[in-house]
């Protein structure tokens, strides 16, 4: 009940914050050129709706290992491939789709799930001409995973597969319906931000679990490294025309992608076209990775207003969940 109450007042003071806006998503053009559109205080107008529905990897495909980009010959070639490989079959999440699209399978006999979803439940898919959303290392691939990480992750892992429900707290944070943590990049599917702005503040709602950052600008002091937050601690600053958010301060169970609680994230918001938002990540966790990483994703522009990601599997389904693993114990016992 405390995070609906939390999350309402973030959604609250984001459409005040939303209303001293300037005016006009795109701005004006001045001699035939785009010009940024600025809020009153002079900085980018970075507010609005925008939608990471893109069909590149996250990690660039062992087929493409040397090419950064693909030719217009090539990206055409790809967008037939995958309206193929959609079909009529179960939907195609993250990178299953170009995978397929390069692998020349279809959906229908691709990686099929239970049916729950199909391709009528996935947006529309944004080509662009990048082979991996990862562009630092330039192999276009996340660095290696530390060796005591990967052996703490099968440790989890099989911990997971022991106890897979003893408690609620065993169940994922998605699946309860708590958080898909920051950042999330995954693309296709809920994958929708709405950023508001004042001249002291920059709000992020998500579509997915109706997340609200609310991130301070200026020289705002940071919490005590004591105090950790599943979205870590938010601070953000203007370098010239672009937005950079820094954060610090992650619980330990808010992992991305195996991450520690010494997770530090920067992220760059920068408007570059009437209807394209440039976000950049680079991810350092000197414990987990060898190296850091940086993605780049173009957020399109959406007229669309965001709608409620009423998620309802941790308030209806854990109880089904526990049950059933407690049959499950019982008739071990019997056996």
């Amino acid at each position: 009940m405390r995070k609906v109450s939390m999350t309402a007042g973030c959604f609250v003071m984001s459409l005040a914050v939303f209303a001293l806006g300037a005016p006009g998503a795109f701005g004006q053009a001045s001699g035939g050129q785009w010009v940024v559109p600025r809020t009153p205080d002079g900085h980018p107008d970075l507010q609005g709706v925008w939608a990471n529905n893109n069909i590149t990897p996250l990690e660039r495909p062992e087929v493409w290992a040397d090419k950064a980009e693909l030719s217009d010959e090539e990206l055409a070639a790809l967008r037939v491939a995958a309206a193929n490989a959609v079909g009529d079959g179960d939907a195609l999440f993250g990178d299953q789709l170009v995978l397929a699209a390069i692998q020349g399978v279809e959906a229908t006999s691709y990686d099929p799930t239970t049916g729950n979803y199909n391709q009528f439940w996935i947006a529309d898919r944004d080509f662009t001409n990048q082979t991996s959303l990862v562009i630092d290392p330039p192999t276009g691939r996340i660095p290696d995973v530390l060796p005591d990480t990967r052996e703490r992750l099968r440790e989890a892992g099989q911990y997971r597969r022991d106890h897979p429900a003893d408690s609620y707290t065993d169940r994922p944070l998605p699946e309860r319906c708590v958080s898909y943590g920051v950042p999330r990049l995954g693309a296709g599917y809920n994958s929708y931000y709405q950023i508001f702005q004042s001249a002291d503040h920059v709000v992020i709602m998500y579509e997915m679990i109706h997340d609200a950052r609310v991130i301070p600008l200026g020289d705002q002091p940071r919490l005590d490294d004591g105090v950790r937050l599943l979205h870590g601690d938010s601070r953000g600053r203007w370098d010239g025309d672009t937005l950079v958010v820094e954060t610090t301060n992650y619980s330990s169970s808010a992992s991305f992608r195996g991450s520690s609680d010494g997770l530090h994230m920067v992220e760059r918001f920068s408007r570059v076209a009437p209807d394209k938002l440039q976000w950049e990540v680079t991810i350092t966790d000197p414990t987990v990775w060898s190296a850091p990483w940086t993605v780049r994703i173009p957020l399109a522009y959406s007229p669309e207003p965001m709608f409620e990601y009423a998620c309802h599997e941790g308030n209806i389904g854990m109880e089904g969940i526990l049950a059933g693993h407690r049959y499950e114990e019982r008739i071990s016992v019997d056996r």
